[in-house]
């Protein structure tokens, strides 16, 4: 069972799985500080500091913060903001990941359409071709 297990684990696939989770992983912390760190302050300066995270409804009497992690310490809130937020953040991942695609499709049409020159033929078949084309003349 251990040798049947090593076989399994030693498969191409499964290493491209683990080798694809860790890059994956990787990956969303790259685009969690774009969009975190580049691309909502940005959005933030151009709507006037819009933060949809801190918007909830009290769903307990005694909730009476202003924040979000306040709230929730004192009761159960309804955090709607919080969740158009990661929509937000969700769509915006989204697209720069379609942009990113979109770039590397492009690259590899441009390598599909540009073919390669033919390399000569090797000397017996460019000989071969010469007497055919002889024969065929002499025919005529």
């Amino acid at each position: 069972m251990l040798n049947e297990f090593k076989s399994f684990i030693m498969k191409g696939n499964v290493m491209d799985l683990a080798v694809g989770v860790i890059i994956g992983g990787a990956f969303a912390l790259i685009t969690k500080s774009l969009v975190d760190d580049i691309i909502m302050p940005v959005v933030g300066a151009i709507f006037g500091g819009f933060d949809f995270s801190n918007y909830f409804i009290p769903l307990a009497d005694g909730v009476t913060a202003n924040t979000l992690d306040a709230a929730r310490e004192q009761g159960a809130v309804f955090a709607y903001g919080n969740f158009l937020t990661v929509v937000l953040n969700f769509i915006i991942i989204g697209f720069i990941i379609f942009m990113m695609v979109k770039a590397v499709n492009n690259l590899r049409a441009k390598e599909e359409e540009a073919p390669a020159e033919a390399a000569p033929p090797p000397a017996d078949v460019a000989l071969l071709t010469e007497i055919r084309d002889l024969l065929a003349k002499g025919k005529k």
